[in-house]
């Protein structure tokens, strides 16, 4: 037997409208429209009556309807290279929840696919162009020749840059100056006693690589020491390649007391490469690297690094990527930040020369070295 509420159903209240917006503030729907959709040629004075009128009549648009009626998905793009050995593993939870958060405040989704190779990642971003899931996207770890801005540039997709590249027209982009952290690095190592800096950079063909390489060279000069090609080496961002790196500058006929990496990875390999040579770390060789992973936190001694906000960043790059969609200028849409240095354990004064190094580590190796200890 079915038995009816004795009370009415309860109705419920009709949906406002964006006509009841624009009646109560007095506009027309069209500037309404527009207001809401962060149009430029609306004042943000305006803008902001809207929003908060909106709020307070319990206005949303319905997101298909705006979807049709825009053009938009609402939507910011991100691909992601997960099978790149140099890849965003130590920050993509962080950088992610940065990019969501920002979109989120202004009503907006984001979008996260996966590439495993280059090409993967073009053709990825092209299908969620073509199935309109991304009004624009978000490209981190630039090159300095990067096919990405060449088919977004091509196809008219509005897009914004972690880092830069070596032409940035039509480039919106957040950076951190990674070449004023190595130049900053130089100089703290120099002003501990170190007279042999020698410098490890990271992936070949990304634009962070050239100019962290850029700041060592600048740092170096800055402080009256020669480049010596000797004590600088490159393609290291795995503690591997850091590993094999560090036998070849510490081979070297006036080996580096210290050694600054243009990423973590390659410095916690140099560390590793050291303490097997019977070498400690922050006494007789000081390691700095570039990033702040984790991982440096833990290692004995903690290493001295420089750390990226990448939650800070991934804010800042879905602002800039919403208002660039919104058709602002990307020569106006370009910022830059500085890293925080963390002087940790694995940066000291000198407690070897150059010359007793070379010794100490001709000895671990069993190379007998062709230079006596200087005077």
């Amino acid at each position: 037997m079915l038995v009816r509420d004795s009370e009415p159903e309860e109705r419920r209240a009709p949906r406002a409208r964006i006509s009841d917006v624009a009646q109560a503030l007095g506009l027309t729907k069209a500037t309404v429209s527009r207001a809401l959709n962060g149009y430029t040629d609306i004042s943000e004075s305006t803008r902001a009556r809207v929003r908060h009128k909106a709020a307070e009549l319990g206005y949303t648009p319905l997101s298909h309807a705006q979807a049709i009626r825009t053009g938009r998905a609402r939507s910011l793009g991100i691909v992601l290279q997960v099978g790149d050995q140099d890849g965003q593993r130590p920050f993509v939870a962080d950088f992610l929840a940065g990019l969501s958060s920002a979109a989120s405040a202004e009503n907006w989704t984001l979008t996260v696919a996966t590439a495993t190779t280059e090409e993967d990642m073009l053709a990825t971003m092209g299908r969620l162009i073509d199935e309109r899931k991304a009004d624009g996207f978000v490209l981190p770890r630039t090159k300095v020749a990067d096919e990405r801005i060449r088919m977004l540039r091509r196809l008219s997709i509005p897009f914004v840059l972690f880092g830069r590249t070596a032409d940035p027209e039509s480039c919106a982009y957040f950076d951190i100056l990674g070449e004023d952290a190595m130049v900053l690095a130089v100089r703290h190592l120099h002003g501990l006693g170190h007279r042999r800096i020698g410098y490890i950079g990271g992936g070949d063909g990304f634009y962070y690589s050239a100019v962290r390489s850029a700041g060592y060279r600048t740092g170096i000069e800055a402080v009256g020491l020669p480049f010596d090609p000797a004590i600088v080496g490159g393609g290291a961002y795995t503690v591997d390649a850091g590993m094999r790196e560090a036998d070849r500058l510490l081979a070297a006929d006036e080996p580096p007391t210290a050694i600054l990496c243009a990423t973590d990875m390659c410095a916690l390999g140099v560390c590793r490469r050291a303490m097997a040579l019977g070498l400690r770390v922050g006494g007789d060789l000081s390691v700095i690297g570039y990033d702040g992973v984790p991982e440096g936190a833990w290692s004995t001694p903690p290493l001295a690094t420089f750390e990226v906000d990448s939650r800070v960043a991934g804010l800042h790059l879905a602002n800039l990527l919403i208002r660039r969609i919104r058709g602002e200028n990307p020569a106006d849409l370009r910022e830059t930040a500085h890293a925080r240095f963390l002087d940790r354990g694995s940066a000291a004064r000198p407690m070897m020369s150059s010359a007793e190094l070379r010794e100490h580590v001709a000895r671990a190796t069993g190379r007998r070295s062709e230079r006596r200890p200087d005077r």
